[in-house]
């Protein structure tokens, strides 16, 4: 009995693995040097999970949140100081000025949700 627990258990953490990090890897979208996105927050992932900006310039991220989730209420940018409550079936707007060049991860609270914005 206890094997078949045990069995089950392995069995789940490695379905919550795949789902939250290795499902979406090949499907992931980056968008190309932009001023402007929007970024579809749904099923656990962002879309596009990689976004390209310009260092110096303004960005507007359009955050359309389609996930129930309390997991996906927020999101955090990493690095830069900034984080912002999104409310579920609308579209919230989040301004980044004057971005210093690097890499920068925005997650949900508990990083469940991952992107990257890249700055050049």
């Amino acid at each position: 009995m206890s094997l078949t627990i045990n069995l089950i258990g392995g069995a789940l953490i490695a379905l919550i693995i795949w789902w939250f990090w290795l499902s979406r890897s090949g499907q992931q979208k980056a968008a190309a040097a932009t001023e402007e996105a929007t970024i579809v927050v749904d099923a656990g992932v962002y879309t596009p999970s990689v976004v390209h900006a310009r260092a110096g310039k303004p960005l507007t991220l359009h955050f359309d949140r389609r996930d129930p989730s309390p997991c996906a209420e927020q999101v955090v940018f990493h690095g830069l100081e900034v984080s912002e409550f999104l409310e579920t079936g609308k579209t919230t707007t989040v301004r980044l000025n004057d971005l210093p060049p690097g890499e920068y991860r925005f997650t949900c609270q508990m990083q469940m949700y991952q992107g990257r914005l890249l700055v050049d």
